[in-house]
């Protein structure tokens, strides 16, 4: 990953500025598409540092965390993996980026280090029999340096990312992942970029159209059914948005923004009770800030209703 950065350094050298600049936290939850309760609830369980700043070597690093979460690896998993895999092999300060990682079917992280891949939770060596990330059985293999091609989409990919940092460069940002798309028309995280970088421009066709592929390449990406049903509900196909959602929260049940909007498309459905369920389950996951109280307000508007109609019935 560091040599990226390098690669990305020699061949644009205007993109300099960016890679040395410093980020906010505002600047990490806009670039990387997270919510302030995400990056606090990390925080709290011991995942991340609390910081102000952030470096890009920061952001590639939570970036990492956030797509492990989005395929149902619990955020408390990935914390002991990396404690783990520092305690494994000495030296490697931040697996993530120097070491590589991938989710189990297991719901584990895996780190290729060295051409070999572990399962540090359990010290198991792995066979990996797919590109796709996919983590079976029992024995070490060789695993050859990433080709010229698999270089060139990851340095695009990096371009995208800091271009994305400043309004101005977001157009220049879309160009970089349609090249990588170009490269790579599978990379299910550059579909997700490019289709939030339509989305917020409202065209929500060319949004839909990029989650959709980010899907077909990667069906467990819990992230990507969550936008998909963002722009459904946005388009008013409701009914749609709650399918969309439901599959996101099958794939990683602790997703505490997709509880959030299922639960607000349940209320445009006029089903509180069905709403009511999700709320609950929000406030469970987030227990402070700005949208626990509103979902707590809606837990109670949606019991006193039904103690409201209990009277009346009985009356």
């Amino acid at each position: 990953m560091w040599q990226v950065e390098d690669n990305v350094g020699r061949a644009f050298p205007r993109l300099r500025k960016l890679l040395s600049a410093v980020y906010s936290r505002a600047d990490l939850v806009r670039i990387l598409h997270l919510t302030p309760r995400q990056l606090a609830n990390w925080e709290r369980i011991g995942l991340l540092t609390f910081s102000e700043s952030y470096t890009f070597s920061d952001l590639l690093e939570i970036k990492k965390v956030r797509d492990l979460c989005a395929m149902s690896v619990r955020p408390t998993v990935i914390r002991q993996s990396l404690d783990a895999m520092r305690k494994q092999a000495a030296g490697v300060e931040k697996p993530l980026l120097e070491a590589g990682a991938w989710s189990t079917k297991k719901h584990r992280v895996a780190f290729r280090h060295e051409g070999k891949l572990l399962e540090p939770i359990a010290g198991q060596f792995l066979m990996d029999f797919s590109e796709r990330e996919k983590v079976v059985t029992s024995t070490p293999v060789p695993r050859t340096e990433p080709s010229p091609r698999e270089n060139e989409v990851a340095s695009w990919f990096a371009r995208g990312i800091a271009l994305e940092e400043n309004p101005s460069t977001q157009t220049e940002a879309m160009a970089a992942y349609h090249k990588v798309l170009d490269l790579d028309p599978t990379h299910a995280a550059a579909h997700i970029n490019l289709g939030t970088l339509y989305y917020n421009r409202q065209d929500f066709a060319l949004a839909e159209s990029h989650y959709r592929h980010a899907i077909e390449s990667d069906p467990r990406y819990a992230l990507a059914y969550f936008d998909l049903g963002n722009v459904l509900d946005e388009t008013g196909r409701v009914h749609e948005a709650i399918q969309t959602y439901k599959t996101a929260l099958q794939l990683a049940p602790t997703y505490a923004d997709a509880h959030y909007n299922l639960a607000l498309a349940y209320e445009k459905t006029r089903d509180p009770r069905k709403a009511l369920k999700h709320w609950q389950a929000y406030t469970k996951l987030d227990t402070s800030g700005p949208w626990a109280v509103h979902a707590r307000g809606q837990i109670k508007r949606i019991l006193q209703a039904d103690v409201l109609k209990l009277v009346h019935k009985r009356g």
